[in-house]
């Protein structure tokens, strides 16, 4: 069960002027389920992306970065659940060139303006003649509502869809940011085995766009961990279709830009946050904060080290709080100069460790009250800057094992 998720009411996923999804049943994987979503843009609208640092990246990946370095004009996007198309060579980049030759005939674009994402098992071959023959059905169904429809289609191992939406204010306009993800196991920073799609009718410069994606990837989707595996198909793409009609918007740092920022930043965590309390065979949702960093990169590696931690994880699933756990993954997370005198440990209320060694008010059962909880706070101090980072992880369990021992199954 997922921790304190739900799924999304499609009556709060405002339309993003620009932006249409249609939804179709392919038959990838599965019969009979919906499995292949293809979103339509408007002319003009622009379109970032990351990708993950995977060597071995799928196919789909591959055809992203080269579509979008081309540079003319993204108008589509094709998403296909139940197989991933990666370790498939040569042949799965044709089976994938193919699909987007067959949307964008069907479209009146030239291939290099469609983006595909696939999401599933490894190293099976794509059947992209089902993909290809669902399409028509596909195009028929495009809508701007279609948003909670197609959280749906991406799933893989996910329980529930994951969709979020904000509205703001820009020079006098009100602009909407909608997005949708996908993502329960294969869980790590750079970025995930996860799909994320946020789209816009704000109008934002290329550059200012491509710097936006990749900083809310950062603050959201790279903070997040379940089992420490980056997979072969992580994307992220954030389309600006400008319909909004504000003064475009080419420095992030100026108020226009903030806004936008912000609620941009807003929706990726909380679908990156959904993705972790939809983890597979997660019981509790952890939040991991080191503060007192001389930099946020060290910060940041502590708490990974700590959120990555399988006899850390393990624990929390047992609510037993053996929390030397915590501070020896905080010891081997490579920060060579690190004054262990320095330390202090919170759980949630409760001060664990001071100055490096066992608070002397700290009693077992006080850690164990918090261990119990569904979520939890885990705040580690340095004590040696200013600096501080937060990510989002989840306990590991007996069900972690037995789905992904089924997951072919």
């Amino acid at each position: 069960m997922p921790v304190n998720l739900q799924a999304p009411d499609p009556r709060t996923l405002h339309a993003v002027p620009g932006v249409r999804l249609g939804i179709a049943m392919a038959g990838v994987r599965k019969a009979n389920r919906r499995d292949l979503t293809v979103i339509a843009l408007d002319k003009g609208s622009r379109v970032a992306g990351v990708f993950t640092k995977n060597r071995f990246c799928a196919a789909p990946v591959q055809i992203c970065r080269e579509h979008l370095a081309r540079g003319q004009g993204i108008r589509a996007l094709v998403i296909n659940t139940g197989n991933a198309n990666a370790g498939t060579g040569d042949d799965g980049l044709a089976r994938a060139r193919s699909v987007c030759a067959a949307l964008a005939a069907r479209l009146g674009l030239a291939p290099s303006q469609v983006l595909p994402f696939s999401t599933g098992v490894i190293m099976e071959t794509l059947p992209n003649d089902r993909i290809e023959a669902a399409l028509p059905a596909a195009i028929a169904d495009l809508q701007p509502a279609n948003w909670a429809l197609a959280a749906e289609a991406i799933m893989t191992t996910d329980t529930l869809p994951k969709a979020a939406s904000r509205q703001v204010a820009i020079g006098g306009r009100t602009v909407t940011v909608t997005g949708i993800a996908k993502g329960a196991g294969m869980i790590r920073p750079d970025m995930a085995t996860m799909l994320g799609f946020v789209a816009t009718d704000a109008a934002v410069a290329p550059a200012a766009l491509d710097a936006l994606v990749r900083e809310a990837a950062d603050l959201s989707f790279n903070r997040i961990t379940i089992d420490g595996d980056t997979s072969t198909n992580d994307s992220f793409v954030l389309v600006a279709t400008g319909r909004a009609a504000h003064a475009e918007i080419a420095d992030l740092a100026s108020a226009d830009g903030l806004a936008l920022r912000d609620a941009v930043v807003a929706v990726a965590q909380q679908l990156a946050q959904a993705i972790v309390r939809d983890g597979e065979g997660a019981t509790k949702f952890i939040t991991v904060t080191v503060q007192g960093g001389r930099t946020v990169d060290e910060c940041r590696k502590a708490a990974y080290a700590v959120a990555h931690s399988p006899l850390v994880k393990t624990a929390f699933f047992a609510s037993d709080p053996n929390l030397g756990r915590i501070l020896a993954a905080v010891g081997y997370a490579g920060i060579d100069d690190l004054d262990q005198g320095l330390i202090d440990l919170f759980l949630d209320d409760v001060h664990v460790v001071v100055r490096g060694g066992r608070h002397p008010a700290y009693r077992e059962e006080d850690g164990q009250r918090v261990m119990k909880q569904s979520e939890i706070t885990v705040r580690v101090d340095l004590h040696r800057g200013p600096h501080e980072a937060t990510v989002w992880t989840c306990d590991l369990s007996h069900d972690y094992v037995s789905i992904n021992a089924d997951y072919r199954s």
